[in-house]
């Protein structure tokens, strides 16, 4: 998009929301006075006395072939105070296939249901806070879940027209019912059709989905720890994630009598999405990114840089896209794993949603569009903001890799290697990044590792890198790992306990009100850390297959050589002074990917290796780290200390416990 337009796309949005920002403050404001502008939505409505009711929303899509369309189960809490005085109030919307088969929130809770059949307890605490400020919260059973129709496709169309067609009948333009099955018509005439969506995991998810259709009165989206394409969610360029596909995320998310009517779906998914990699028309229509020129609304998303469920890749290629098209935006960019920043960062993220929130759905002239665009954690609850992000200073820096002393312990610098420079592993599946980067300066046969010299001062690395490999593989398949790595003493978030960072306590603090039925009250939790000797900050695989075609992987012939490039996923790091900065390349990280069918020993031709990172300040920068640095460190005889190992993480995205 031409700047010019970027811009005036920008200014229009700030001007609609400023326009409206007085008329909101009157129509919301629980007594109409028109004193001075409000910046902050207030509890003067009842929660206790709230309007709570289901609807079930026509999707126009007949996902189980029963002849008849689908209806989701749409169930909704708001003030009754706005409707009684003829006020219109926005929404808050999670849309979600766990409200009754894993549940949300670090409790895992579910909905509940009284006697007549209305929620008596949404999950998490959206509904407790905002209501009271004037907000609606809606929570909308995806296809083929709960008490909704037709069927779950894992972020296809059935998914996220699920979502989409409610946003649709808040604005009048589809049908909703009283009933799942009956025609008596339910009208969402309370509303002003302002929505905003948010979700971790798979809900967040659905909000990138449903964003990327441009549906209009769709104003902002929260997605946390969200997919952008459910292809990079199964496969890295062509390597297997998981020992299992969509199938068996979708058999484990639906309702009993949906896994009864929706084999068909179930074998589309399997038929559709071959263990292969290939990239099919199945995960083109679940590629959100490519339809980033449609998104309108805000976006504010929240990714940890150590998560190993939903990798840091959905959020950085979903944030270059948004950028590209102009679209406002907000990030926070944690150290945890798979984590809520309601569970890292709790008051600071009430607060920073309420105003987001304020802003682009009531109006609220707070300020809060002209702030930092990132947060950042430095350190366990330590936090650094960027005006724009990746600072306007991030230059894409070629780094090459050559031979050093020690066969498979090289250096690492801007100068390319000698041509004829090769090293040499073979893929052991049994070892992870984590034996790698413990080993970095010793001659092991599963890595090569290449390292700068101990940092003369901090070099920060800010966004998504890539790695080019040429390699000679002995076998005719072959799986390919990049990790760039901090070397040198840390205490950073544990990211591999099963907390993926934070230790939850007994105690808890409240936010918001209550009913006998749903409590806002939720459990501590703190940051739990490791004392560690290197720290992994980017990682990326590849099945060697596909090095003509990310779409389709071909058979290798050995003895050849082949050159592809890997993305490595977006993050945000300091290495500091005196420590170095190392690219280790292997073959299977296990439980991270799959092994392939053979175990190859791999050539890799330096001369055409080489990683193009995102450095601030970019060569100049990394001139000034490394000149008149120490001289290089001779290789450890022991094992550097890191977290453990990864965990072997079921296909679950969000789902369970987190």
């Amino acid at each position: 998009m031409p700047i010019r337009a970027r811009v005036t796309r920008l200014t229009y949005r700030s001007l609609v929301v400023a326009a409206s920002a007085a008329l909101m403050t009157m129509t919301l404001s629980p007594t109409g006075a028109q004193s001075a502008p409000v910046r902050e939505s207030r509890p003067v409505y009842s929660y206790e006395h709230a309007i709570r009711e289901s609807v079930w929303v026509d999707t126009r899509l007949d996902g189980d072939g029963d002849g008849k369309t689908d209806r989701v189960a749409v169930d909704i809490v708001r003030p009754r105070e706005p409707a009684q005085q003829g006020r219109k109030i926005p929404v808050i919307m999670d849309a979600s296939p766990y409200y009754s088969c894993c549940g949300r929130g670090n409790e895992s809770q579910k909905k509940t249901y009284d006697a007549n059949g209305n929620v008596a307890q949404f999950p998490l605490f959206y509904d407790n806070f905002f209501v009271p400020r004037g907000y609606a919260f809606v929570a909308v059973d995806l296809a083929g879940t709960n008490r909704s129709d037709g069927c779950v496709d894992v972020g296809g169309r059935s998914d996220i027209q699920s979502a989409k067609a409610v946003v649709d009948w808040l604005n009048g333009r589809a049908r909703g019912y009283t009933t799942r099955t009956g025609g008596a018509p339910a009208r969402a005439g309370w509303t002003n059709g302002s929505t905003g969506m948010i979700g971790k995991s798979y809900d967040g998810t659905i909000a990138n989905g449903v964003a990327a259709t441009g549906v209009e009165g769709l104003k902002t989206i929260v997605p946390i720890s969200a997919i952008s394409s459910w292809y990079d969610y199964y496969f890295a360029k062509g390597a297997p994630l998981y020992d299992s596909g969509p199938e068996w995320l979708s058999d484990y998310v639906e309702s009993p009598e949906a896994r009864a009517r929706c084999q068909a779906v179930q074998k589309r998914l399997v038929d559709e999405a071959p263990r292969t990699g290939d990239l099919t028309r199945l995960w083109s229509e679940r590629d959100y990114v490519r339809n980033a020129d449609n998104v309108t609304a805000s976006v504010f998303a929240v990714h940890g840089m150590q998560d190993l469920n939903v990798r840091t890749k959905h959020f950085g290629q979903w944030w270059d896209a948004l950028a590209d098209e102009g679209v406002e935006r907000k990030v926070w960019l944690s150290q945890t794993g798979h984590v809520d920043p309601f569970d890292f960062r709790r008051a600071e993220w009430v607060a920073t949603l309420h105003r987001w929130f304020d802003h682009y759905l009531l109006g609220y002239d707070n300020g809060i569009d002209h702030e930092p665009m990132a947060d950042i954690e430095r350190a366990p609850d330590q936090w650094s903001t960027d005006r724009v992000w990746p600072p306007r200073a991030t230059h894409s820096t070629s780094l090459r890799p050559g031979n050093g002393t020690a066969a498979g312990v090289g250096t690492l610098g801007l100068m390319p290697a000698r041509p004829g420079s090769v090293e040499t592993f073979t893929d052991d599946p049994k070892l992870d990044e984590t034996d790698w980067a413990a080993q970095i300066d010793r001659s092991t046969s599963a890595k090569a590792g290449f390292i700068t010299k101990p940092l003369g001062r901090d070099l920060r690395l800010s966004g998504s890198s890539k790695v080019t490999i040429t390699a000679t593989p002995s076998t005719s398949s072959a799986h390919l790992s990049a990790v760039l790595v901090d070397l040198g003493p840390d205490t950073i978030r544990d990211y591999a306990t099963a907390g993926e960072g934070i230790t939850t306590l007994t105690e808890r603090t409240c936010w918001g009100a209550s009913t006998p039925g749903d409590s806002p009250c939720f459990k501590v939790t703190q940051a739990r850390t490791a004392a560690v000797g290197y720290t992994v900050f980017s990682r990326g695989w590849a099945d060697l297959g596909n090095y003509a075609s990310g779409a389709k992987g071909r058979p290798l012939t050995p003895g050849r050589a082949y050159t592809l490039t890997l993305d490595l996923h977006a993050s945000d790091h300091v290495v500091p002074a005196g420590h170095r900065l190392a690219l280790i390349v292997g073959g299977t990280d296990k439980d991270l990917i799959d092994p392939p069918a053979t175990t190859p020993t791999l050539s890799l031709d330096l001369a055409r290796t080489s990683a193009r990172l995102p450095i601030v300040g970019g060569a100049a920068a990394f001139v000034r780290a490394t000149a008149g640095s120490a001289a290089a460190v001779a290789p450890s005889p022991s094992r550097l200390s890191g977290v453990a190992e990864p965990r072997a993480i079921r296909p679950i995205p969000g789902g369970g416990s987190r």
